[in-house]
């Protein structure tokens, strides 16, 4: 089934947008939010949108015609001011109130969505923050030093995110290292001018989070308004789409404000797909004793070549196979790596050219029917769990990427909560029966095309490093979310994660066939007693 027919019944925007934005992962959670947003029964605590324009906004629920951008911030700033009287351990009124300043790093990828110079809703994303009142030997501004330490260790290093639809917030203040959560924020309300090309983010109410209150051994004030946080930002477009009763007529990628020159990365010969991140996973249904789960995948065309992306019954485009693992055990809990999980292949049909990775060009390319050169292509894990659209893993060579025209026929069986998604054991993740246990998503994207090349062009072969990881943490016991933990490791499979275990690599058939990794450690549970565990990982692409 196409990506749009998937998502049309649930989100109009899609439909309006047609083959152009109905592959928008990003623009299908503008959309969901926009509803939650503008709703007459607006939820206490949900963001208000406000714009200001002498243009008529017109409406894409209605099949609009006139200009939708996708714009990211240029420049900004965000203040906070907390009142954390008592939760740095003291009750000292020295402690409170303070004030926070940070600008915001140059084109933080934090979109949203203008049509007609209205504002239609942000999408999932993230502004880096710089502190200001800095100095080398650390924080000038009075009460910095006052801070709890967990948050004064993050200073340099946390984000605004917005985040995903269905999330029980909005926006939340988080370390991007470890992806602790600070703050979460309700009540604010986004303000945009379409003159200035500025958006604004008041009123908002900064909570303690959950996992921040029980760190600073305070759980029962998680939930407590601690402050308040304001944002300004000046925006730049990404994507221009020009509409006609809802049907894109153009898309324009203008040059960004600050477009990366000699900085920019030297593209590899040839098409060349990577996995550029795995920014969330989400838990989609269960059956019996096992859960389904499905992680987010951002590919990359790491190559100077576009990657063709031709939907079925073609059978040139990528396919998108997920797993998850769990390392446990020992004293450090890193003595076993196992892997709990693994779903069919997603088979990709429309690519948008976005900038999520590398600069993005277009130019002689032929875009949606592949990915340019240095373009990225998002998908959600809800599209990537949408079970009409996976097929099995059994109808695909992993090495050259053939598979027949009818490789996602789901005739003659019917499907689960768990079916063709990842599919784990509700125990493997129970955080009371895996205490101290990390787990790892790993997802890869298998592309015909890249082999195709391979064959005419020898020296260009870009089929071994389609696979990358991140590391999340899990939450529960029978129902689970996931928060990623560091940043997407780039071509590189999950099982380089065990911690002090040796990797070897082996190739037994080079030109014909894939890389195969063996990996073990050795661990010595009682004197002259010594235990092995091995791994071993194919990766064909």
């Amino acid at each position: 089934m196409l990506k749009k027919t998937l998502l049309a019944f649930t989100f109009s925007l899609l439909v309006l947008l047609g083959n152009y934005a109905a592959a928008s992962a990003t623009a299908t959670a503008a959309k969901a939010q926009l509803k939650q947003n503008t709703s007459e029964s607006q939820p206490a605590g949900r963001p208000v949108l406000r714009s200001s324009s002498a243009t008529e906004g017109g409406s894409l629920d209605q099949g609009g015609t006139g200009t939708l951008q996708k714009m990211i911030v240029e420049s900004g700033n965000v203040t906070m001011d907390l009142d954390l009287n008592g939760f740095n351990g003291s009750s000292s009124l020295v402690a409170r109130p303070v004030t926070l300043q940070f600008a915001v790093a140059a084109d933080s990828f934090f979109p949203i969505l203008i049509f007609n110079d209205q504002l239609r809703g942000p999408v999932p994303g993230s502004m880096a923050l710089i502190p200001q009142n800095t100095s080398s030997a650390g924080f000038d501004a009075p009460g910095y030093s006052n801070l709890p330490a967990a948050l004064g260790a993050s200073l340099k290093q946390l984000v605004v995110e917005k985040l995903p639809t269905g999330e029980a917030f909005d926006l939340a203040v988080r370390d991007s290292n470890t992806g602790f959560t600070f703050f979460n924020v309700e009540g604010h309300q986004y303000d945009y001018d379409a003159n200035a090309q500025a958006l604004s983010i008041t009123d908002g109410r900064l909570l303690v989070s959950k996992e921040f209150a029980n760190a600073l051994g305070r759980p029962s004030d998680a939930g407590s308004v601690v402050g308040k946080i304001s944002i300004g930002a000046a925006m730049q477009p990404i994507e221009v789409t020009q509409l006609a009763n809802g049907q894109p007529q153009s898309v324009v990628m203008p040059p960004m404000q600050r477009e990366a020159g000699a900085e920019a990365p030297t593209l590899v010969a040839g098409p060349d797909i990577i996995v550029g991140d795995l920014p969330n996973m989400n838990q989609q249904g269960s059956a019996g004793t096992q859960v389904g789960l499905a992680v987010a995948t951002t590919s990359c065309n790491n190559g100077d070549q576009p990657v063709d992306w031709l939907q079925l019954p073609n059978t040139d485009h990528p396919v998108i196979p997920q797993n998850f693992y769990r390392m446990s055990g020992g004293a450090n809990n890193n003595d076993r790596f196992e892997q709990i999980g693994h779903s069919w292949m997603k088979h990709a049909f429309f690519a948008l050219e976005d900038r999520d990775c590398f600069s993005c060009n277009t130019n002689g390319c032929e875009t949606g029917s592949h990915l340019c050169p240095g373009c990225s292509d998002p998908y959600s894990a809800d599209l990537n769990g949408g079970q009409e659209g996976i097929g099995s893993r059994a109808w695909v060579n992993p090495f050259t990427g053939s598979f027949p025209s009818n490789a996602n026929d789901h005739s003659g069986h019917n499907h689960d909560g768990v079916s063709h998604r990842i599919r784990v054991e509700a125990n493997d993740l129970n955080t009371t029966l895996n205490t101290g246990a990390t787990y790892f998503a790993e997802a890869q994207y298998i592309a015909p095309s890249e082999y195709t090349w391979c064959q005419s062009h020898p020296g260009q072969c870009n089929m071994y490093n389609n696979a990358s990881y991140r590391k999340y943490s899990v939450s529960g016991t029978t129902t689970f979310t996931f928060s990623p933990l560091l940043a997407t490791v780039r071509m590189q499979p999950a099982i380089m994660a065990w911690t002090g275990a040796t990797v070897n690599q082996v190739q037994p058939d080079p030109g014909n066939d894939g890389i195969w990794f063996m990996c073990y450690k050795v661990t010595g549970p009682s004197a002259g007693v010594w235990h092995r565990a091995h791994r071993s990982w194919s990766q064909h692409q």
